[in-house]
């Protein structure tokens, strides 16, 4: 099972340097688990650069994964994973979501560099 943060979503999108590292797991859809917080946050950032139709686009391809709703028992996993690792909020329910999905995190987002069970892919620049 496979998790793509944010960073990798709009990596994907926007056809970056590192679209390669993150189109594997992408296409993988039947092991994709999509947190809601995902949704949002790509959601929000390709509304902001683009417009509401790409931004409705990709969370319509986001939703091809397996979408995981925050819950109470995530939600308390993160607070615990947010203050042991010392993340965001939205880092520690992505990171909550992939522990109790069993998934592996893609990531570009150094908050994640030095985590068990992700796959950090260093961003470059171009």
């Amino acid at each position: 099972m496979n998790i793509i943060d944010s960073s990798g979503w709009l990596e994907y999108f926007s056809d970056g340097p590192n679209t390669s590292s993150f189109s594997r797991p992408l296409l993988e859809t039947a092991d994709l688990i999509v947190p809601t917080i995902t949704i949002y946050e790509v959601f929000q950032a390709v509304l902001r650069q683009r417009n509401e139709s790409d931004a409705l686009q990709s969370a319509a391809l986001m939703q091809q994964g397996s979408v995981i709703d925050l819950t109470s028992n995530i939600s308390i996993l993160a607070a615990q994973m947010s203050i042991e690792y010392h993340l965001p909020m939205a880092d520690s329910i992505i990171l909550a979501t992939a522990r109790a999905c069993g998934a592996t995190i893609w990531t570009q987002d150094s908050d994640f560099k030095e985590i068990d069970g992700v796959q950090y892919i260093a961003k470059k620049n171009g």
